[in-house]
């Protein structure tokens, strides 16, 4: 893989990386309820999600998922299902939260670091469009004379770095607000609104339909 395709899969992986989704708006409810180690243990989900994705799109397994109507679609399902329970808890936190008391200090709901990771893994895992566009992909970069399974995980790697280094700088950026960020009325709008982008990305990953 010459160092022209690398820096094209480098392109088109961080437009994807930092176009809204279903990480950000995670990373964006956990930094001000749950604190950055948190975050960044979402971000090490992401990680061991993206390389989950990777070795099945390696081994073919992606393949036969995407080809079967029944597994693929078992998949999305499950997927679609976990991202609407995510949207609908957090609304009920930012609902829960409007009806204290005006003087009370807000209640925190931290995640664990177990938590965290889980949501992050399960979040991306069980989102097929991961599989997707590596098997979209793999095809168009990977050279015809070089090593197959060598040149796909040096995509996944590129991506994976892509990923967290995007989102250290966003976790980063919540961080420098903390002050800001802890208060309990921006806590409910941040549960609110990721409540309903979770909402959203779960009911349009339930109405998917992979072209073709």
């Amino acid at each position: 893989m010459g160092t022209s395709g690398i820096l094209a899969f480098t392109l088109a992986t961080f437009l994807l990386v930092s176009s809204p989704g279903p990480n950000g708006a995670l990373i964006a409810r956990t930094v001000p309820t749950s604190g950055v180690p948190a975050a960044f243990a979402n971000v090490a989900g992401f990680f061991t999600a993206f390389w989950i994705h990777g070795t099945l799109s390696v081994l073919g397994l992606s393949v036969i998922i995407m080809q079967s109507a029944t597994a693929f679609a078992i998949v999305k399902y499950v997927g679609a299902a976990y991202l609407c329970w995510i949207g609908l808890k957090s609304l009920h936190e930012a609902i829960a939260r409007k009806r204290t008391l005006p003087g009370a200090p807000p209640a925190r709901r931290a995640r664990s670091l177990r938590g965290a990771y889980l949501d992050g893994l399960l979040t991306n895992g069980l989102n097929p469009k991961v599989s997707m566009f590596y098997l979209a992909v793999f095809p168009q970069f990977i050279p015809a004379g070089g090593h197959p399974v060598v040149a796909a995980y040096t995509l996944v790697a590129i991506h994976s770095l892509i990923n967290i280094a995007w989102f250290t700088l966003v976790i980063l950026l919540f961080a420098r607000l903390a002050s800001f960020t802890r208060s309990g009325g921006f806590q409910r709008w941040i549960k609110g609104a990721t409540g309903a982008v979770f909402l959203g990305f779960g009911l349009s990953l339930a109405r998917f339909r992979p072209a073709g």
